[in-house]
Order: structure tokens, then C-alpha cells, then sequence
């Protein structure tokens, strides 16, 4: 990340009031100013990131675990899991037109009352597609994350009965719950619910269950943000896609995006001779997930070897167990 970068994060940690991810890019600045020779600017940097932890940790007395959250009784038990993410965009590494669509949508939300006074509604129904690993699951726990709000994952094993018109009950008391509970509510793996109704393997269940989720998603006129994400969206109705206000697709980082994963994951370690293009392009095909592996193993295997430096020779092994892993799966 260069210092642009890390100005940019800053003040977006800045504006989105979250102290802990403000800090942590400071340190990471910290990092990139000694890795430039700037020792003295370095450790000023990160004196004043200890004062400030100081005065935090003197100031809010530290949590032994999350924020506690009315958990979904009854029924909803076994329909929902909630909890509050730490997820921002800012430690996401997308694409522009994604982030830029994704950071729309946060605007929307928080001036909602303001398009409302115009009789326009914000988005609020998305719809995110692509290969495993790029990043669906985590954008609704950083949207969660960046307006505050639960995030609530729908259990599929508890939504889809065996009974007939059961699912299509629980489906609706899901719906109930995002007016009652404004929250992040995600529908993950959608193409379970979501499949295309001339499906040669289709079942009267699962298309009254589509037809119900298309009326349920059509009539829902809460403040929740309703999100769908699926690997395969060719398994989809057509229907579904002009019931969301934005569809958004993600695919496989390529060589410059696979480069800023690399060079966000390990900021902290130190890196002076890394090779960060060589590393990319041997991490070509694999997924952000599986990329953020690789980072986190070779950090492991530095530091477990008594060093924070990361050699490209190390990164690149990491990188390639992670593909052979791929291909063994």
C-alpha cells in the first residue's frame, strides 16, 4: 500500500468513526515509512499510536467478548444467527466499480430519510454473484459492519423443510423479522432457494418456495437491507434479477488487484526485497480467500522462524501449496 493509500484509509476510518481500523492503518503507515529508510518519521508514528491506545484502553474499559444481541427466539432460532461484524470496506480490496457501488448503497442508507422526503426509496435488495472466495459473504459483513446494524444470516438447513408448504411459512416469518429487526439479513448459497423454475430437477416445493421468496422480497418495504449472494448464477430464475435494486458481480482478482491483496495483507511484516509482481502472477487463478491464506502463511512461517520478514521465495511457496490444495479439492 503506498502512503496515498494509507492516507485514503485513514480517513475513511476517520469518517466512518471506527477508532480500532484507524489505528491499525496508522501502524501499517508506520511500517511502510521504515521500509523507505524514514526510521525517525517511524517510530514517531507508531509512539503516537501507543499514546493514543494508551488513552483509549484508560478512557473505555475493554470488552471480554462482543456487544451482547437479543438473539431470535422461538421459530426464528433455528431460522437466523446474528452478530455485530468489525468488518469495514476499507480493509477490503475490490475492484473500484465494486467498491464504488458498494460505498453508493452505504450513502443511500445513511440519507434515506432525505430521498424518502422525494419519494425515491434507497437501494436496499442486493444481489451478489461470482466464484467462491471473492468476497460475497464478506461485503455483507462489512455493510453490516459500516452502518452499525446486526448482521443476520439465514440458516438454509433450518429454512428448507421436508414437509410440504412448511418452507414456504418459514420464509415468511424471515420477512417478519426484517421489519421487526432492522439488520444486514443474508440469504448466502441463494441458488438453494433461488433455482430456476423450468429446472428439469425442479419440485413443486422449491418452486412454491421461489414463487413466495419473489412475493415476500416484492413486498418488503422495511428499513433492513436484504442480501442474496450465490457461486452459481446461472442456477438463478430470471425473475429473481429484476427484483434487486443492484446485482453485483465479482470474479477472480486479476494481476494488479492479486498485487494490492498481497501488499494489504502483509503491511504489517517487513517486506524490503519482495518481488510483490512475481507473487501475483504466480497467485493467478486463485480466489481473495485463498490468496489471504497464502499471506497469512507465510507471516506464520516468518515469524514462527523467529523474523517478521517475508521473502518472495517464502510467499511464492505459500501461494503454491494454496494452489495445490485448489486442484486436490
Amino acid at each position: 500500500m503506498t502512503t496515498a493509500r494509507h492516507i485514503v484509509a485513514l480517513l475513511k476510518s476517520h469518517i466512518a468513526g471506527d477508532e480500532d481500523h484507524f489505528l491499525t492503518v496508522a501502524m501499517q503507515l508506520a511500517a511502510h515509512e521504515a521500509r523507505q529508510g524514514h526510521g525517525k518519521l517511524a517510530q514517531e508514528l507508531r509512539e503516537l499510536v501507543d499514546h493514543a491506545k494508551g488513552l483509549k484502553s484508560s478512557i473505555i474499559p475493554k470488552r471480554s467478548g462482543p456487544v451482547p444481541l437479543v438473539q431470535p427466539k422461538g421459530e426464528l432460532a433455528n431460522l437466523l444467527t446474528v452478530r455485530y461484524s468489525d468488518v469495514r470496506l476499507a480493509s477490503m480490496v475490490l475492484p473500484e466499480e465494486t467498491e464504488a457501488r458498494l460505498r453508493r448503497t452505504l450513502l443511500e442508507q445513511a440519507q434515506q430519510s432525505s430521498l424518502r422526503a422525494h419519494g425515491l426509496v434507497p437501494r436496499r435488495k442486493l444481489l451478489l454473484v461470482g466464484p467462491p472466495g471473492a468476497g460475497k459473504t464478506m461485503t455483507a459483513a462489512a455493510l453490516a459492519g459500516e452502518l452499525h446494524l446486526p448482521l443476520f444470516t439465514v440458516v438454509l438447513d433450518g429454512l428448507i423443510s421436508k414437509f410440504m408448504g412448511d418452507t414456504a411459512g418459514k420464509l415468511r416469518q424471515v420477512f417478519d423479522a426484517m421489519r421487526a429487526t432492522r439488520g444486514v439479513y443474508l440469504f448466502d448459497e441463494f441458488d438453494a432457494i433461488g433455482a430456476r423454475r423450468s429446472s428439469e430437477n425442479d419440485v413443486g416445493e422449491i418452486r412454491r418456495v421461489l414463487n413466495s421468496f419473489l412475493q415476500f422480497l416484492e413486498q418488503d418495504d422495511s428499513d433492513s437491507l436484504v442480501i442474496a449472494a450465490t457461486n452459481y448464477p446461472d442456477l438463478l430464475d430470471r425473475a429473481l434479477f429484476r427484483r434487486f435494486d443492484d446485482v453485483i458481480e465479482y470474479s477472480l482478482p486479476d494481476t494488479a488487484l492479486l498485487e494490492r491483496l498481497l501488499k494489504a495483507r502483509l503491511a504489517p511484516f517487513e517486506t524490503p526485497r519482495l518481488t510483490w509482481r512475481k507473487a501475483a502472477e504466480v497467485a493467478c487463478g486463485l480466489s481473495h480467500a485463498e490468496v489471504g491464506r497464502a499471506a497469512d502463511e507465510a507471516a506464520k512461517s516468518a515469524i514462527l522462524g523467529g523474523s517478521t520478514k517475508i521473502t518472495t521465495q517464502a510467499l511464492i511457496a505459500a501461494i503454491e501449496e494454496r494452489q495445490k490444495a485448489q486442484k486436490q479439492g
